[in-house]
């Protein structure tokens, strides 16, 4: 007998870092292979196009595990009634970039998601 579905959100969604992340959420290697999935994916507006295609790319998998996928680039949709947030969105390191500068840049990201 399958579980509840947990809700999960993944940041970034639409980065090379979550992308290679988001398969092994949806086939069970992550949360385990009787785990259901409702998988909310995050990222910025300007984003909102490749983020689609990661949506069709993962409804195309037809993993059994994935109840529901949900693209957004609201934080209150995103965030509501989640059992797992992973955090990687970030703004990439521009060149000539500093770290000091880099963590500066993001902590807006960092405190509105915290």
């Amino acid at each position: 007998m399958q579980s509840e579905p947990i809700r999960v959100l993944v940041t970034g969604a639409a980065g090379q870092i979550a992308y290679s992340l988001l398969y092994s959420i949806g086939n069970g290697s992550v949360f385990g292979k009787d785990q259901p999935i409702i998988l909310v994916l995050l990222d910025i507006t300007p984003m909102m196009g490749v983020l689609d295609g990661v949506l069709m790319e993962l409804q195309d998998c037809a993993l059994p595990l994935l109840k529901d996928v949900i693209a957004t680039d609201k934080e209150d949709v995103a965030f509501k009634d989640l059992d797992v947030a992973i955090l990687v969105g970030s703004m990439p390191r521009r060149e000539g970039m500093e770290r000091k500068d880099l963590l500066k840049a993001n902590v807006k990201i960092f405190k509105s998601q915290g």
